[in-house]
């Protein structure tokens, strides 16, 4: 399955579209101002800078053959200054953009991780994970580069670009006109080698875009792979993926290789060819040493700034596909989010009603159809039936993961859909069957419910849920660091700790989906009665394989074929030996 997975790239390559720009501004703007500065500082010191070559020719043709030392002296002077002013320039100039930009990448990020904590579980559902990561960290870093020095590059280096070449023209027509001469084969040979570059890195990002997202899967899924043998043939997938990156690699570079070449050969030749004609084609005695290598100098800084805009060219075509990703990510519409006219949902007390709730995951296989059924406050309901009937779905829908497709769910009269999504869900206690450990403590995941919680407080609800006694064996008790998706705990102790974490929020509604299916059976003895006390005044929603966790419940929904087939108290659904019975008798002989 992954293998076929990774074998198609995401593809990156997208026309320049000036929109893209367009958009961008609302992230440049903040820092405008000190973009601008940045460019005077960089036109300042680019000048400056040209000023070098015109003291070297006086230097040449006047103080050295007239021997004027003072002269000699002042130039050279002038000469450190300039330097010195277009070193110190550039260094400022760094020094902000190289703030900028960082605050550029601080602003995408922050709106990219606010936005992606709104979407819906359908859009992680769709989607490799480290695709999702290559957005937020690699896309976003070249594209800030994009948005503040490459912008203010393509304005010095034009700027850069004329200046030299009324420098050229102050200093000798006609030798500036040789330089020229060399333009339209430098532009036919950077036309040639950039397409292909601009093509080959795109391929590297696509790799590697492809190497992140099942590199981060296989991290995450290590402990399955070991479990069903699969290193090898993980490390052959990996090997095969690792090796179109070396691939793609080494011909981005390859091209990257020639240009330097390139360009010098080229500037070589022109170099050689201002020497001929001044000395040998246009020998009408006035050409000087000086003149002839103040031309020659401003010819080789002539073809820095071209070779920079189509560096800074090429940059924006590659960012441009960088920059649409990052804004269609920001675009994916938060399918689940408050109505225009949503009201905060008033403390409730628990009653929960589905009316005809039709849902589905994909158009046209439906889950649920026309469920209808009333759990009234401090009542707590079971879940049961076959995997994939919707016992998930249905609690996942009273939280409003997802949103229905036609009726209507109400929890003490108000419909969801109507009211705040932080309203309705902070006064719910919801226990998914995955239980996820965040990176800190044990007191830092159990608080996580509820951020005011005292240690008092996490202490009592972890004895509640019988945790106590394992988190204080652990070397600091609560305050045992447990890294990365709880890697120091059991899947166990994960789920108590999960628990203990729900039960702190002091939710009205509590919903558990297989919340001890990872605890063995004498701890899930001992806890039994902690969560008995727990789900007294609580409407609660429990779904559970093991149906002898659940025979106390007022009420057990046997969910099958879209809806409720069986709904009653342990002994009523026995009495009916129906689909209930069936299945509680065949799990009793499995134990037996």
């Amino acid at each position: 399955m992954a293998r076929n997975t990774y074998k198609e790239d995401e593809v990156l390559e997208t026309p320049f579209e000036i929109k893209h720009l367009l958009r961008s501004w609302v992230y440049i703007k903040k820092y405008a101002k000190k973009m601008l500065f940045a460019l005077t500082l960089s036109a300042m010191g680019a000048i400056a800078g040209l000023f070098s070559p015109r003291f070297q020719q006086q230097a040449l043709d006047e103080a050295i053959p007239n021997g004027d030392t003072r002269m000699l002296f002042m130039l050279a002077g002038l000469l450190v200054v300039c330097t010195v002013i277009s070193v110190f320039f550039t260094t400022v100039r760094s020094k902000i953009m190289t703030k900028v930009g960082q605050s550029i990448v601080y602003d995408i990020r922050k709106d990219l991780f606010a936005h992606l904590q709104k979407l819906s579980f359908k859009y992680y559902d769709n989607r490799p994970h480290g695709k999702i990561l290559v957005r937020v960290v690699n896309y976003v870093n070249s594209v800030s580069d994009m948005l503040s020095n490459s912008l203010i590059n393509l304005i010095l280096e034009t700027f850069n670009l004329l200046f030299i070449i009324i420098f050229m023209f102050i200093m000798d027509v006609k030798l500036s006109l040789v330089v020229l001469a060399g333009v339209p084969f430098l532009a036919a040979f950077l036309l040639w080698i950039k397409n292909k570059q601009r093509r080959a890195w795109q391929q590297v990002s696509n790799k590697n875009s492809n190497l992140n997202a099942y590199l981060q899967e296989n991290i995450v899924g290590a402990r399955v792979t070991q479990i069903f043998a699969r290193e090898d043939e993980n490390a052959e997938i990996f090997a095969t993926l690792s090796g179109r990156c070396k691939k793609t690699w080494m011909k981005a570079v390859s091209y990257s290789n020639l240009i330097w070449p390139g360009i010098d050969n080229i500037s070589v030749i022109i170099r050689a060819c201002i020497f001929i004609f001044g000395l040998i084609v246009f020998a009408n005695g006035h050409y000087t040493v000086g003149t002839i290598l103040g031309i020659s100098s401003y010819a080789a800084r002539f073809w820095q700034p071209i070779m920079n805009l189509g560096n800074i060219f090429n940059n924006f075509l590659n960012n441009m596909a960088y920059l649409e990703r990052i804004f269609e990510t920001l675009d994916e519409p938060v399918e689940i989010h408050d109505a225009p006219d949503a009201e905060p949902l008033p403390p409730i007390k628990g009653k929960v009603e589905f009316k005809n709730v039709t849902f589905a995951y994909e158009e046209g296989h439906d889950i649920l159809k026309d469920l209808s059924f009333t759990v009234n406050p401090g009542e707590s309901v079971a879940l049961v039936g076959p995997t994939g009937a919707g016992k998930s779905t249905i609690v996942n829908l009273i939280s409003r993961f997802y949103d229905i497709q036609k009726g209507s769910v109400l929890i003490d009269g108000h419909d969801i859909s109507k009211v705040t999504i932080e309203s309705l869900r902070s006064q719910m206690g919801i226990m998914l069957q995955d239980s996820f450990i965040f990176s800190g403590t044990i007191e830092d995941n159990i608080r996580y419910g509820k951020l005011d919680a005292t240690s008092e407080e996490i202490k009592k609800a972890g004895e509640v849920v019988c945790a106590d006694s394992f988190i204080q064996k652990m070397s600091n008790g609560y305050q045992t660091e447990v890294k990365e998706r709880g890697s120091l705990l059991s899947q166990g102790q994960k789920q108590l700790v999960s628990f203990a974490r729900t039960l702190l929020s002091d939710p009205a509604i509590l919903v558990l989906d297989e919340a001890t299916s990872s605890i063995d059976v004498q701890t899930e003895r001992d806890l039994q009665q902690g969560l008995n006390n727990m789900l007294v005044g609580r409407t609660s929603f429990i779904i559970a394989h093991r149906l002898s966790t659940i025979k106390n419940c007022d009420k057990i929904m046997y969910i099958s074929d879209g809806g409720i087939q069986e709904c009653g108290t342990h002994e009523e659904l026995l009495a009916k030996k129906g689909a209930y019975y069936k299945l509680y008798t065949a799990q009793m002989e499995d134990i037996a």
